[in-house]
């Protein structure tokens, strides 16, 4: 429309006559006027304003969820990393306690054997200058170590010394086929060469064809000349499996070794070898065998006889009595 006099006299016309039909309906409360043509108008407009109103809803809604999300997701966030952290405190306690009993065994295995070790920890695994079974551990020649030293842990041998780092070192595993160590047994003090086999038990060559083993039994390093690589006593492993005897100057058996090559963690190096062979001493000890309980006879039969026995004894001048000869017959038959 165009902005002329005419259209302005007829916008203040217009404006009028909406003020007088407020004002009339506004007057006539519940009987004005135009409350019909209010009806006629909400029976045609109903519809498209339910329909709109439908349409605008979802939106207004999006809209609020997502301005309430932001705080869900900063109340979720901040619960996820709580949540995180606890766990990883659990987790830290857990490894804390496992890595003291480590620890702790460790001490009490070298006391045993009167080795001065170092302490060190596993910090990487795998193959290494060649070596298909290996571990790195953190300590090295500022820390006194050597190439050729034992490494062991609480358990028993993990391996020795390979190559030294000025912090680090690496340790060939008894597990690696590279690896031999002399073994004595703890029973016959027979003598062998125990090699590593990788994920299987170590295979021992004993110098006698003819020596008497059985499963279950153990064995310790032989030591080496001047104790290097090999300490003397250091547990190695316990018999699995026992090759027949065909006559051969040697006789092959199967140890699985006392520590658990695959999951390493706490080890130590020895730095000083024992005065004297501690032998088997830091074996430990054999757990005794239960008894077996043994069920014996009720001597209920037995004291019955005797008493019915006291009794024929006193009562000289009556017939025997048929429940004793009964006993006797029991106890008779028990002896």
């Amino acid at each position: 429309m165009r902005d002329t006099k005419e259209s302005r006299l007829l916008l203040v016309l217009l404006i009028a006559i909406a003020f007088a039909l407020i004002t009339v309906d506004i007057r006539g409360g519940e009987e004005s006027p135009v409350d019909g043509a209010r009806r006629a108008a909400a029976t045609v407009l109903g519809p498209v304003e339910s329909g709109v109103a439908a349409a605008v809803d979802p939106i207004g809604n999006a809209i609020g969820a997502v301005r309430d999300s932001g705080e869900r997701h900063d109340r979720i966030a901040v619960l996820e990393r709580e949540n995180a952290a606890l766990k990883a405190k659990l987790g830290s306690d857990d490894r804390n306690r496992s890595r003291i009993k480590q620890l702790d065994t460790m001490l009490k295995t070298a006391a045993n054997g009167q080795y001065g070790i170092k302490g060190a920890e596993v910090i990487a695994i795998g193959a290494a200058q060649g070596f298909s079974w290996t571990v790195t551990i953190d300590i090295g020649s500022k820390d006194g170590i050597r190439r050729d030293m034992t490494v062991l842990n609480g358990d028993g041998l993990v391996g020795r010394v390979t190559t030294v780092g000025p912090d680090t070192s690496t340790v060939l595993l008894a597990s690696d086929p590279d690896f031999t160590v002399g073994t004595r047994m703890e029973r016959t003090d027979e003598l062998g060469f125990a090699t590593g086999q990788g994920d299987r038990p170590l295979a021992v060559q004993l110098l006698n064809g003819k020596a008497k083993v059985k499963k279950g039994d153990r064995l310790v390093t032989f030591g080496s000349q001047a104790d290097k690589p090999f300490v003397p006593g250091v547990p190695v492993g316990e018999v699995v499996r026992v090759d027949p005897s065909g006559g051969d100057l040697t006789r092959t058996i199967y140890v699985r070794p006392f520590a658990s090559l695959t999951k390493l963690d706490i080890v130590g190096v020895v730095v000083q070898a024992p005065r004297t062979d501690p032998r088997d001493t830091v074996l430990p000890a054999k757990p005794k065998p239960t008894p077996t309980p043994t069920v014996t006879p009720s001597s209920g039969t037995r004291d019955e006889a005797q008493v019915d026995s006291r009794g024929d004894s006193q009562d000289t001048g009556s017939s025997p009595d048929p429940n004793a000869s009964s006993s006797n017959n029991t106890n008779d038959n028990d002896e």
